[in-house]
């Protein structure tokens, strides 16, 4: 990308509502889960917006995965926060799900009213390998500038060989590399503290909005009222919401279970969606029967090629749920099916914002402190070898759809290459290439058909 004459001034500061339009954007391109919508939200606010510097984006983001939840969706609200005080945190981060809440709920009435649609399997089967090309490049984007020493690539790929080959839980890696972060500072404070940075990352700094250097705003400091008063709002809600199903309906009734278990999947979703996965599985299938295994994994399939995270499946399963056990009664299984969704989605994701407005301003105060920072630069080099990792997990199940053993189909190879080259050699968006893969998939599966 060419330094544009004013690089070197930060550019004019964004208004709350300039910014609630990004953020409604974002909720409908946000394709390629976690790693996918990481790189869009680098593309747009580091590289294209420069509302944020780079350092400060990673910071934010090392942040985020170390908590429980969605970490894509949380990133967004931490930036948001830092922009806009609560309420622009607030609005990222429920813009980030809104749009693909609607999506799912339209998605899962289709698939439950209408079965299989020619006309969107072969949408998907554009989509999916630009979803592919979108995590590959997010890898290069991501760690082109995070692995500055050979010591962060030793982490990566040691991260990348630890979940590919080995399938170590995601947790242990964070931590494995925040130890390795803590313990390399004091060997070797250079690969840390950016000294040790390659000529490429020595190129002239391109001002942002929210620089390196830009002075914290007062709601970025550190306050136990503020603190305390965030933590009784989000117990008020959560109760409020959860102790008037209970009142209402019951304490064994469908959407008052779905909101204590879904409350219960938000606390332990560390390491991404395909961790809770395996949760969400045991007990909405097996313990509860909202929905049987292979409706659990078509929803997968639609919260994988939609918008959001893919957490958001929990949605489908809602859905899905709430038209099966007729929550509303054999004469309202849609108003049933969409009320379903949205209680599953409001204590999915509660959570995650009572963790970025309490805990943000914290992690402002370690912004410079290498004993702060180092442990997190180790969790992103290790989140560049995961993010190899998941792209190699789309590559082979999108380019072999019938399994390794079933051959190999040269058209999503060459959708993906065709959508990695335009996003990396010429800088085409990702929602022109999301489309334009799309219609190629569709076009290209009504030729075949």
């Amino acid at each position: 990308m060419k330094e544009s004459p004013d690089s070197a001034r930060a550019p004019e500061a964004v208004g709350f509502w300039q910014a609630f339009a990004y953020w409604l954007r974002l909720g409908f391109i946000s394709f390629g889960g976690p790693a996918g919508q990481i790189a869009i939200m680098h593309r747009d606010l580091v590289e294209e917006r420069r509302w944020i510097s780079e350092k400060r984006f990673l910071h934010a983001l090392n942040y985020c995965m170390l908590l429980p939840g969605p970490e894509a969706q949380q990133l967004a609200t931490y930036i948001g926060w830092l922009m806009h005080r609560t309420w622009g945190g607030v609005v990222a981060g429920a813009l980030f799900v809104l749009p693909s809440l609607v999506i799912l709920i339209a998605l899962s009435w289709i698939y439950l009213r209408y079965g299989d649609v020619p006309a969107v399997a072969g949408i998907l089967y554009g989509i999916k390998p630009a979803v592919t090309a979108i995590v590959l490049a997010a890898a290069w984007r991501i760690g082109s500038r995070a692995l500055g020493h050979p010591l962060l690539w030793a982490i990566a790929v040691a991260a990348f060989v630890a979940i590919f080959a080995f399938n170590v839980p995601f947790p242990v890696i964070v931590l494995a590399a925040a130890a390795a972060g803590w313990l390399g500072a004091r060997w070797v404070p250079a690969a840390f503290d950016g000294s040790g940075h390659s000529a490429g990352g020595a190129a002239a700094h391109t001002r942002a909005l929210i620089d390196d250097d830009t002075p914290r705003p007062v709601h970025t400091h550190w306050s136990t009222a503020h603190a305390l008063r965030v933590l009784v709002v989000f117990l008020l809600l959560w109760s409020t919401a959860i102790g008037g199903l209970t009142l209402l309906l019951g304490w064994d009734a469908t959407l008052t279970q779905m909101a204590w278990f879904f409350t219960k999947a938000a606390l332990l979703t560390f390491g991404g969606a395909y961790a809770v996965l395996p949760y969400v599985v045991q007990g909405a299938v097996e313990h509860y029967g909202w929905l049987t295994a292979t409706q659990m994994i078509d929803g997968l399939a639609l919260g994988e090629t939609t918008p959001g995270p893919l957490i958001m499946v929990v949605a489908f399963v809602g859905f899905v749920g709430g038209w099966t056990q007729q929550v509303l009664g054999a004469d309202a299984l849609v108003a049933g099916g969409v009320l379903a969704a949205t209680v599953v989605t409001l204590f999915t994701f509660l959570p995650s914002f009572l963790f970025i407005l309490t805990g943000a301003p914290f992690i402002e105060s370690t912004h410079g402190q290498l004993h702060f920072t180092a442990p997190l630069k180790g969790i992103t080099a290790a989140v560049v070898g995961v993010i190899v990792n998941l792209a190699v997990f789309f590559a082979i199940h999108v380019w072999w759809p019938n399994g390794l053993e079933g051959g190999l189909d040269p058209i999503p190879v060459v959708i993906s290459l065709a959508a990695l080259i335009a996003l990396a050699r010429f800088k085409v968006g990702v929602i022109p290439v999301i489309f334009a893969c799309g219609l190629a998939g569709l076009t290209l599966r009504l030729i075949i058909v």
